[in-house]
């Protein structure tokens, strides 16, 4: 009989600060990293708390799928611990035959799906366990989803004085690309922008407008050919030049393309985009991240379960 489990695969970060430099150079595929790069990124992360809660949270959601599926869920980190090819072994150990992967990233799930392929086929070839992969494909237009998102972009709305939502806009921000992948044919924009569409569907016709914004651009190195990178736009804070330059006086920032708190929320939003915003006289409300609630549990469990099959 096949023994099942399911693997929660996330983007990666480290415990501690010193793992940075090791970290960066993953992110950026073996390029250097400089001195400078090493300390602002290590400002971000104490800006924070010296720590982000990415991995504790992935766990949550992990503990919470397996009560729910009463199979084996485990956590891993494409770009750091616990790497694909760690997890898968000792799954393998456990007799575990047949993974179902979640790939915590809904708009851009296939290179987190591959990097579980590629551990699985590595884990082989080392003369390991033989595990099948079956990894979802794009997720992010789930209704489960979307719902989730729209719950939480309600509540931030409704904390703005209702004589004031007149001059709100809502921004629905998701990670940005260098533009020479979109060039190249990846879906990523145009799923993060149908997921803006159908979320706003769900907010009606009251709620303020919407635009979309990519955020957190320029730590992956250069581009093709050593050029400098050209990242997918408009960006956070031409959002809020945008929104001065309309009259707008609150700015709700929905992160749509994300699921969990992380230094890409807790510092360039909360910290970096907000003092943007106060430089222009906008306040600027933040949606809560999905986390661990119920929302993305009920959305995971819904992505993971046709992917185990039958029995």
């Amino acid at each position: 009989m096949t023994k099942k489990a399911v693997v929660l695969i996330a983007h990666g970060t480290v415990d501690k600060l010193d793992d940075l430099p090791e970290f960066l150079g993953n992110i950026r595929r073996g390029q250097p990293v400089n001195a400078e790069l090493l300390a602002e990124v290590r400002r971000r992360y104490e800006a924070i708390g010296g720590k982000s809660p990415l991995l504790g949270i992935t766990k949550n959601v992990a503990a919470k799928v397996e009560r729910a599926l009463s199979v084996p869920t485990r956590v891993a980190m494409r770009l750091w611990h616990p790497y694909p090819k760690d997890v898968l072994t000792a799954l393998g150990a456990e007799g575990v035959t047949k993974v179902a992967v979640v790939p915590l990233a809904q708009h851009s799930a296939a290179i987190y799906g591959t990097a579980m392929k590629d551990a699985a086929a590595a884990l082989a070839k080392d003369g390991g366990p033989t595990i099948e992969i079956a990894a979802a494909s794009n997720w992010g237009r789930k209704g489960t989803l979307l719902d989730a998102y729209a719950t939480n972009i309600h509540k931030a709305v409704a904390k703005i004085p209702e004589l004031e939502r007149a001059r709100t806009r809502i921004v629905m921000t998701a990670h940005s690309l260098p533009t020479f992948i979109i060039k190249q044919g990846d879906p990523y924009e145009d799923e993060v922008r149908a997921s803006a569409m159908m979320i706003a569907l769900r907010l009606g016709p009251n709620a303020p407008d919407y635009v979309v914004a990519f955020q957190s651009q320029g730590m992956s190195g250069p581009g093709p050919g050593g050029k400098p990178v050209e990242w997918l736009g408009p960006d956070l804070r031409a959002a809020i030049d945008a929104a001065a330059h309309d009259g707008m006086r609150h700015l709700v920032v929905a992160p749509i393309g994300f699921l969990a708190d992380h230094v890409e929320i807790l510092y360039d939003i909360d910290i970096e985009a907000k003092g943007w915003a106060q430089e222009r006289k906008i306040v600027l409300h933040r949606s809560e991240s999905l986390n661990d609630g119920d929302g993305l549990v009920r959305a995971v469990i819904e992505v993971a379960r046709p992917l185990l099959g039958g029995p």
